[in-house]
This record gives C-alpha cells, sequence and structure tokens, in this order.
C-alpha cells in the first residue's frame, strides 16, 4: 500500500508508521487541492504526468524497472499488466491518526478510491506506449474478509461502487481491469462488478468458486475472462512436487467440472487466461522461475487443446 500512499490528503510519515491525519490544520487545504486536481485531469484535461496521481521512484522501483525491461524488450510482447492495490484493501488497511480504517470516512474513502482511480489510469498510459493490451490488476486480498464479523458494516454496493469506480478510470482509457483475490471470497462481488478478468487460486480454492456457477455463466456471457491461478505459489513443498502434466491435468478436471454445472467447455476455454496462483515474491529465485515456466506450459498446453476446438 505504501507505493499508492503518497497523494492522498492528510498522508503523513512518523517513524515507522504511515497514516492519515484529518486534525492538522492543512488538511482541509489539502483535501481542496486533491479535488482540484482531480477535476482537473477528469474534466479539464490536465496530463497527469504534472499531477499527484503518478508513482513515486523511490517507492515503486519495481514498476519503474518493469518499464525498462519493457523498452528493452518491446517487440516480443504481446501483452502489459500492472497491479494497484484494491480501494478495499486499501482504505481497510491505511488509518487515521486515532488507528481507525478510513474507509469508515466516506470522505477519506472517496479521496483514496479517486486516488487509486488515477494512479491506475496513469499506469495505463504509461503501459499503453507499448502498443499491446493493457491489463491493470486491482489486488484485492481483504476481499477475503467480506461478509465477515470484522467488515459487517461494508456493503455489497460500497465494495461494487469502488471498484467500479477504479475500473471506469482503467476502461476509459481503454485498458482491461482484472482483479485478484488470493484466497476465499464471495465472488459473486467481482462477478457482478464491471471487472473484465476475475483472477483466483485455482490450486487452493476451485471449489469454492464453481459454487458461483450460475453467475459464472453471467460473467462469461458477457465477454468475462477467468484466471486460472492452477500454478501453486503459497507452499514450496507443492511448487517443487507439480508437474506442468499434472497441473494440467487438474485444470481440465476443473473445467470437467464446470461443463457439468452447464458452462460450455470451449468458450471456459478461448476465455481463460493461466497465472501462478498469486506473487512469487516471497520464493527463491529458482522457485519463482519454476512457477513461472509450469504458468507458460500449461498455457501452451491448453492452448492447443483450444485450436483442436469448434472455437479454434
Amino acid at each position: 500500500m505504501a507505493q499508492f500512499l503518497p497523494g492522498l490528503p492528510g498522508h503523513t510519515s512518523s517513524g515507522d508508521r504511515e497514516y492519515v491525519d484529518t486534525a492538522s490544520e492543512s488538511f482541509e487545504t489539502e483535501l481542496v487541492a486533491f479535488y482540484e486536481q482531480y477535476m482537473g485531469v477528469t474534466e479539464g484535461g490536465q496530463d497527469l504526468d504534472q499531477t499527484r496521481f503518478t508513482l513515486d521512484h523511490s517507492r515503486a522501483k519495481g514498476f519503474f524497472e518493469f518499464l525498462k525491461g519493457l523498452e528493452e524488450k518491446h517487440t516480443d510482447l504481446f501483452a502489459v499488466k500492472g497491479q494497484i492495490t484494491g480501494p478495499i484493501t486499501f482504505a481497510t488497511g491505511v488509518k487515521d491518526q486515532d488507528k481507525r480504517a478510513i474507509f469508515y470516512d466516506d470522505q477519506l474513502r472517496d479521496a483514496a478510491v479517486k486516488l487509486l482511480a488515477l494512479k491506475a489510469a496513469w499506469q495505463v498510459e504509461r503501459l499503453s506506449q507499448f502498443q499491446v493490451p493493457v491489463i491493470l490488476f486491482l489486488d484485492e486480498p481483504a476481499l477475503a474478509g467480506f461478509g465477515s464479523s470484522e467488515f459487517i458494516s461494508i456493503s455489497k454496493q460500497d465494495v461494487l461502487d469502488s471498484l467500479n469506480e477504479i475500473i471506469d478510470q482503467i476502461h476509459n482509457r481503454g485498458g482491461l481491469a482484472g482483479v485478484h483475490v488470493c484466497a476465499n471470497a464471495d465472488w459473486t462481488v467481482i462477478l457482478d462488478s464491471t471487472a473484465d478478468i476475475l483472477s483466483f487460486d485455482a490450486y487452493t480454492y476451485f471449489d469454492k468458486l464453481a459454487i458461483f456457477s450460475q453467475d459464472l455463466i453471467r460473467f462469461l456471457d458477457r465477454g468475462g475472462i477467468i484466471a486460472w491461478g492452477i500454478v501453486p505459489t503459497q507452499d514450496p513443498e507443492s511448487i517443487d512436487r507439480e508437474t506442468a502434466q499434472s497441473l494440467t491435468t487438474q485444470l481440465r478436471t476443473q473445467f470437467d467440472h464446470l461443463a457439468g454445472l452447464g458452462i460450455d467447455r470451449d468458450r471456459l476455454l478461448a476465455q481463460s487466461l493461466i497465472t501462478p496462483s498469486c506473487g512469487t515474491g516471497s520464493l527463491t529465485e529458482e522457485q519463482a522461475r519454476k512457477v513461472l515456466r509450469l504458468t507458460g506450459e500449461v498455457s501452451q498446453a491448453l492452448r492447443q487443446e483450444l485450436l483442436k476446438s469448434p472455437l479454434g
């Protein structure tokens, strides 16, 4: 979340703590300036590069290294993907001076969503220079807790409104928007949003998603894409044990299960991406490389199957 905090009104750093200070004398002035700049972008056509809605080199080093790598090998690109912390995870994780999540302050939540929306838009603009489709993912681990006592006061409409406002800005700049949850969740929240891609841990939580087969059908009917996180990343032992063949077999079994629930198998193949189940940042380099290799090999195996189908 620290990558995306700068620019939020009241953002304060004190020692190892970062929070939003609504009690400071300058907060109201900062809030007015924030909305003036937001309106300047969304209604006045102001260049995002000249605003608070860019990423900072010191906090988001990975993004700028990513851009550098893309510039060196852009001729081989098929698509590019950026990411941002989702609004629920961000606004329930960032606190004010009294250690209260900013999500529960309507004004702060609105500012946080708008901040993330334009930082996502800025990423899409930067990534669009490579002339291939741009995908921007909203990472929402907090949605695993949606509906629990911890988030009892957060409504589904609150979640949908927050997600869709960011997705709208991604779409406005020609990007595709995905939402990733790395644990179990109420998947209707994502399936009912305007997201183009649902990304989930298929290796561990497929049975939890399969419960929502009718919602999946509606999602696919509107052109939605499912990103199958079939390659494990959470457990090093699983990474060492699995092969492309074993994972492809597991994935085909999952496709067959959904086909038995009324989802057209060929359509499912055509509207799927193969991904790791989550990030590889906590893995060794050797394990991370295996995860990426397995992802490519499983994808290729499924691609061959699709090419043999009527939709191919």
